[in-house]
């Protein structure tokens, strides 16, 4: 009996599809595990921790057995929230951070989005050598790594008096390209049929941009917020060059600080540091896909 070549066909197609989901899964798999590990040990004690982890977390006055292997383990042997209870009602100073965190991300990510839409609208609706060599500046700004610019915001930061405020954070991440660049390339996307009928319809400028370029770039401005808040949420550079007290740190940088003796805390702190950040990203997963992949295959 033979096969048919569709059923063949459909055959060989499956079998891709449960590789490839086997693949997915594995990696899946692997890239979660730090996460998952970090919620676990929130609920583990201290001393399970240091006996789990082994010499890792091992400091020198520190007494009891200590394994000189390393046992991950997901289920803590005692379900313990005294970390918990430290970190939100005992210790003010990581809420205190944490808000330091919110202040800094939530003006950052509102006047980025804000600005990005318009300079978008600029570049796509009127077109010019001028503007495209400007575009093209906004690029190779967006290329270069944070840490290139730094000193350079440094040292404006400085003429402008502004170190140790909370416009030092401000002012660069207001401004940052990428959003732009990202906008940009979505509103180009827009059919210029559409813009042209509004136009015949009588729409002006402002109609065009709030009635249909705003409404469409929906996906583009989900996906923005995210990776703007993703970036600053977790921002450890910016705070440590620019803001010199450490009480206007945000709980990315107080992180990086906490001792192995705190380390049942940090894993707690890091939980529920995480929580915004997940939130946000599995509400609009959807747009964040959608968003990167349409600018990526726009025509300019």
């Amino acid at each position: 009996m033979k096969i048919k070549p569709s059923r063949l066909k459909y055959k060989k197609r499956h079998k891709k599809s449960v590789v490839l989901f086997v693949i997915a899964l594995v990696m899946a798999v692997f890239f979660m595990l730090p996460t998952v590990l970090t919620i676990a040990n929130s609920f583990m004690s201290p001393q399970e921790i240091k006996a789990n982890y082994g010499m890792v977390f091992n400091d020198e006055e520190s007494a009891g057995y200590i394994s000189k292997k390393v046992n991950l383990k997901f289920i803590p042997d005692m379900v313990t929230f005294k970390q918990y209870a430290a970190v939100l009602f005992n210790s003010p100073e990581y809420l205190l951070k944490f808000w330091n965190a919110v202040i800094y991300t939530v003006p950052v990510l509102i006047v980025q989005v804000v600005i990005a839409v318009f300079a978008a609208y600029s570049f796509t609706r009127f077109r010019g050598r001028v503007k495209e060599i400007l575009f093209f500046l906004y690029i190779i700004l967006m290329l270069l790594p944070y840490q290139v610019t730094l000193v350079p915001n440094y040292l404006v930061t400085d003429w402008l008096g502004l170190l140790d405020t909370k416009w030092a954070i401000w002012l660069p991440g207001m401004t940052s390209p990428f959003s732009v660049f990202l906008f940009t390339k979505f509103m180009r996307r827009i059919p210029g049929s559409l813009i042209e009928a509004a136009k015949i319809d009588g729409a002006g400028e402002w109609q065009i941009f709030s009635k249909i370029c705003v409404p469409l770039c929906k996906g583009a401005m989900v996906s923005v917020t995210i990776l703007i808040f993703i970036d600053y949420w977790n921002m450890v550079e910016q705070p440590l060059i620019l803001l010199k007290n450490e009480e206007m740190h945000p709980l990315s940088v107080f992180l990086s600080k906490i001792n192995s003796s705190e380390i049942s805390l940090a894993f707690a702190v890091a939980t529920v540091y995480m929580v915004p950040g997940i939130l946000i990203f599995l509400y609009g997963e959807e747009y964040l896909v959608e968003g990167i992949s349409y600018s990526g295959g726009l025509k300019g």
